[in-house]
């Protein structure tokens, strides 16, 4: 499994305060089973928006790498003086 980036862990985490905080003053809850279910509750969804954070790309190196030439074949010698007759 792989681990979490600090992208995944910051938006889970913030979103679980943050929502945590809005419901119980939304909900205006004083008992101990409401409070409950918005702990719950603020709980999956701050791991559902932990695992729907883009991950990032993983990143491409170039590696340079000499061009494959094949074996360089001779090449045939090319007649470069006529004989004319004078």
């Amino acid at each position: 499994m792989p681990r979490p980036t600090a992208a995944q862990i910051t938006y889970g985490s913030m979103t679980v305060i943050f929502s945590t905080l809005a419901m119980l003053l939304l909900s205006q809850t004083s008992s101990a089973v409401g409070t409950a279910v918005i702990a719950v509750s603020a709980l999956a969804l701050g791991l559902l928006v932990a695992l729907t954070v883009p991950k990032p790309k993983p990143r491409v190196v170039a590696v340079n790498r000499p061009a494959e030439h094949p074996a360089e074949a001779p090449v045939p010698a090319v007649a470069t003086s006529s004989k004319t007759a004078a």
